[in-house]
């Protein structure tokens, strides 16, 4: 039987262009959409060999489909430029590869694929349509098997039912009861997939539904025969055509020869170096082409198409030729003498686990110059595996190196590489470069795993983890991973990590290279002393805690089935539903994507307002979520060696700055109520230290004072007045000593909203108040503050300009929205823009405080310890001895580490335990 396959290419154009990174060429011309397409076709020619192929892309202008109705695709954003400039190129480089391309007027790509794929089916070929578009599943039968390469997901005839509910020969009757939105085409009104499969499993076919329109009940009814006039012109928009004209059968689509000399020129063009060496038969091609030629020979002729073809199946891979594996005393004599000559040195380690308390070490990398590198294996343990040096000799030879301040070390996330080395008892020192800080750095808001970088900065695709020690249940242990293999990997993240470093380093320049080098790099050594550090909590004081929480949900339970009247289960949003807007008639607020009407907190916060069940179920909730998380669950994460609770900070994550704890996160336990405020009871100084903490008072609005250099603000600030009522007396026109505790509350809402881009909508949600009267506060609150409001005017106008804002110390803080076609999204961005200089500044503020007091502390060489960071606040455990010097020492160290246009203050507090000191 002969195969066709064809490639929806507009489908692929989109989605390559959502799902890649930015990737420029040299020049900085876009060019991630392409290399995303022309992988995904590589790729697809290795696992779908065919006599006949073509990619099939839309044609420019307009379509039969917009005759039938004007409406038709109308709310479609227009094509991103960056996006629409890779469109040409991408068509060049898909003909060079050996690709029959196929556009024709007036028509749009699918239905030149239902028509080429309806011939093929009739004359007994077998159809392969590779495309993310569920409306192609239509074209499913018995020859036509239906493939996203993206979910990795292939339907045939009975894939489509079970994936749909409906068999391909009713999907157009299920797309036209349902709709599409992103065609801007109609359904019937409310109806969603579970709703139409209903309809047509009881029915049959859409025209016997039609005729029985009058039986449907209730207001789905009434909107299916609302909408009968239009069904027919919805069917026909949805519907595939099958008959287009073609001046091409099918069987005229053999592959043409791949323009060899093109490729190269293109390569080259767009810098994708690795594709280059395959074409050459050397690097990464030469490796890739062993592990991926395909079984099935090649059908195109010619010596110099085969070579290609075969390179084009293997996705572009860094070259591993220049790894060793160290395995002999000599070998590492030899690298231990490299590493001690080297200015820098890549290092990374492989080890038993994840938890970098408790994990050991199965290897360590090495890499001095590009495409060279070296893994060291320590601990693999699996049948027929080589003998190794030993653990403990092997670091005892590495300990001088190591330890060593003077010989400089780089590495992606190298703080959780010296909790491992820590783990056996050596201190890593000369840390100098970290790969994921730099790109923290450069775009905080995109992602830092190394396997996303190298793509990004140098157009490699590395091994995985996965790829070496699988997934779910077949999972191994990378002490069990063959050593070629750990080579291969471990090797390969040291190299990249030099590459990376190479690339990232020179772009860090002026005030990005303080952030690095002042910033970020100094509090990643404070981030992982307080990790060492950890904390020590009350496991008896948690015990009872999760009894009597237990106990108050029994009776939040009890009290919540009188309310509705029967018993029902509170975790069940089903059941839940049912109770609160069947039984009960509360109004509908929302509903989920699948039309149900939506329970969620925020639906529930509002019923709240009204209804007593609602309120039971948030309380409920809250406990629930106080209890599973933190009052069990803390208890279980007690280090059995140290005795305490060891958070993990990430500093690569927000991209504000601010630094994220997980495992467990302590910087969302809950202090709003009574029940999360006692969970602090239980984080506790030991015998003889007390617990201090430090809080920066109303930082954000004292950045924003700084930043707007409005008058009112400052002098307010200077004058040490109480900043809400000082507002609340400007606003209301009244003096400060006559302020109500309601106008200081109402001053409060405003002076934290409007650093948030809040709108007078929000405004008045917030204060349960009318629009206008809202919006005459924020009129009065600029009038009062013109500063404010000219500042976050031109802070609008400069991110729209320039795409990112900037604190105070020059961190960049990117909005990529902030031009986008999305209104939500760009208004979304707007806000940030507004709000991130002041949460970045606090983030940047809160961080020169922690390397200020740690490096007192170290100078001092006090036994205090910083033990967390939480928002803007800082936990120590401080030495009974020390407590009047450390309080004294830190209220100034965390004051003067900027001087700002107003003071900064901070609030200090001792206790027992957190809570108390807080």
């Amino acid at each position: 039987m002969k195969t066709l396959l064809l490639v929806d290419g507009s489908s692929y154009l989109y989605r390559a262009f959502h799902a890649m990174p930015d990737l420029r060429s040299p020049q900085g011309e876009p060019t991630g959409a392409i290399y995303g397409v022309l992988n995904m076709l590589r790729r697809l020619r290795k696992d779908y060999a065919a006599d006949y192929s073509a990619c099939v892309f839309d044609a420019k202008g307009k379509t039969f489909r917009d005759d039938w109705y004007p409406e038709y695709k109308a709310h479609r954003p227009p094509m991103p430029d960056d996006l629409r400039a890779q469109v040409e190129p991408l068509h060049e480089v898909v003909a060079a590869a050996g690709w029959n391309i196929l556009m024709v007027d007036g028509v749009e790509a699918d239905d030149v694929i239902g028509t080429l794929a309806q011939q093929a089916s009739q004359q007994g070929a077998r159809c392969i349509i590779s495309t993310g578009d569920k409306d192609l599943t239509q074209l499913v039968n018995e020859h036509v098997l239906w493939v996203n390469t993206m979910s990795e997901e292939e339907l045939d005839a009975a894939g489509v039912a079970a994936k749909f509910g409906v068999p391909p020969e009713r999907i157009v009757d299920y797309l036209t009861l349902i709709g599409d939105s992103v065609d801007n085409v109609p359904g019937v009104p409310k109806c969603g997939p579970k709703t139409a499969v209903k309809w047509l499993t009881e029915y049959g076919t859409l025209d016997n539904l039609v005729e029985h329109a009058g039986e449907i009940k209730g207001v789905a009814g009434e909107n299916l025969r609302a909408a009968l006039e239009w069904l027919p012109q919805g069917r026909r928009l949805v519907t595939v055509k099958c008959d287009v004209p073609l001046d091409r059968r099918y069987s005229e689509l053999v592959a043409p020869a791949a323009d060899v000399a093109k490729l190269r020129e293109l390569f080259e063009r767009f810098g994708f170096k690795s594709w280059l060496r395959e074409l050459d038969g050397g690097g990464a091609g030469s490796h890739a082409v062993a592990r991926e030629t395909p079984s099935k020979p090649s059908r195109a002729a010619g010596a110099e198409l085969r070579q290609f073809e075969q390179a084009a199946q293997a996705t572009a891979t860094n070259d591993t030729s220049g790894y060793e594996a160290i395995l002999t005393e000599a070998q590492l004599d030899a690298w231990l003498h490299q590493l001690m000559a080297a200015p820098l040195v890549s290092l990374d380690t492989e080890t038993t686990g994840l938890d970098q308390m408790t994990a050991q070490l199965v290897g360590i990398s090495f890499s001095i110059e590009a495409h060279q590198a070296a893994y060291l294996p320590l601990a693999h343990h699996y049948p027929g595996a080589p003998d190794q040096i030993g653990r403990t000799h092997a670091l005892h030879k590495l300990r001088h190196w190591l330890e060593s301040p003077a010989h400089m070390k780089l590495g992606q996330n190298l703080k959780y590489d010296q909790h491992i080395f820590a783990n056996h008892g050596i201190a890593l020192r000369g840390i100098a470069e970290d790969t994921l800080l730099q790109s923290y750095v450069l775009e905080s808001h995109k992602p830092h795993e190394m396997g996303n970088l190298a793509l990004r900065h140098l157009g490699l695709e590395t091994m995985s983890y996965a790829d070496v020690v699988g997934k779910g249940a077949k999972q191994i242990g990378f002490d069990q991973v063959d050593i070629d293999t750990a080579t291969r990997y471990s090797a390969e993240d040291a190299d990249i990590t030099l590459q990376l470093h190479q690339t990232l380093s020179p772009q860090l320049q002026g005030k990005l290279a303080e952030v690095y080098r002042e910033i970020e790099l100094p509090v990643r050594e404070v981030l992982f002393r307080m990790e060492r550090n950890g904390v020590l909590i009350d496991g008896g004081k948690l015990a009872r805690q999760s009894h009597e929480l237990g106990e108050k949900m029994m009776v939040i339970e009890k009290q919540a089935f009188e309310a509705a009247g029967q018993p029902f289960n509170l975790n069940s949003p089903k059941q839940l539903s049912e109770i609160l807007f069947d039984k009960l008639g509360l109004p509908v607020k929302k509903k989920t994507p699948s039309g149900t009407p939506s329970t969620d907190e925020e639906v529930l916060q509002e019923l709240a307002l009204d209804y007593p069940l609602p309120k039971l179920l948030l309380d409920y909730r809250g406990m629930a979520k106080l209890k599973s998380t933190y009052t069990d669950k803390l208890p279980q994460m007690v280090n059995a060696c140290t005795g305490r609770v060891h958070t993990s900070y990430s500093q690569a994550v927000a991209v504000t700055g601010r630094l994220a704890s997980s495992d467990p996160n302590l910087q969302n336990i809950p202090i709003r109520t009574p029940e999360g405020r006692r969970i602090r009871e239980a984080f506790i100084a030991p015998p003889g230290s007390r617990i201090v903490s430090a809080d920066y008072s109303q930082i954000e609005l004292r950045i924003m004072a700084h930043l707007s250099g409005d008058e009112g603000l400052l002098k307010a600030f200077a004058a040490g007045e109480d900043i809400h009522r000082a507002t609340a007396a400007e606003v209301f026109g009244v003096a400060l000593d006559a302020v109500s505790s309601e106008q200081r509350r109402y001053a409060k809402v405003i002076n934290f909203g409007l650093i948030y881009g809040m709108s007078a909508f929000g405004l008045a949600s917030q204060l349960n108040i009318e629009n206008s009267a809202a919006k005459q506060y924020i009129d009065l609150y600029f009038a009062r503050y013109p500063g404010v409001k000219r500042y976050m005017d031109d802070t609008r106008l400069q991110a729209k300009a320039q795409g990112f804002v900037e604190t105070v110390f020059g961190r960049r803080l990117w909005l990529p929205e902030i031009n986008g076609a999305n209104a939500m999204r760009r208004q979304a961005a707007e806000r940030a823009a507004i709000n991130a200089p002041m949460q970045g500044t606090a983030a940047d503020l809160i961080k020169l405080a922690m390397i200020a007091v740690q490096d007192w502390l170290e100078k001092e060489k006090l036994e205090t310890k910083l033990i967390m960071q939480v928002h803007d606040e800082l936990v120590l455990e401080v030495a009974q001895g020390e407590l009047a010097l450390v309080k004294e020492k830190v209220r100034e160290l965390m004051c003067n580490v900027a001087e700002l246009k107003v003071p900064l203050e901070v609030g200090l507090g001792e206790g027992g335990n957190w809570d108390e000191a807080h």
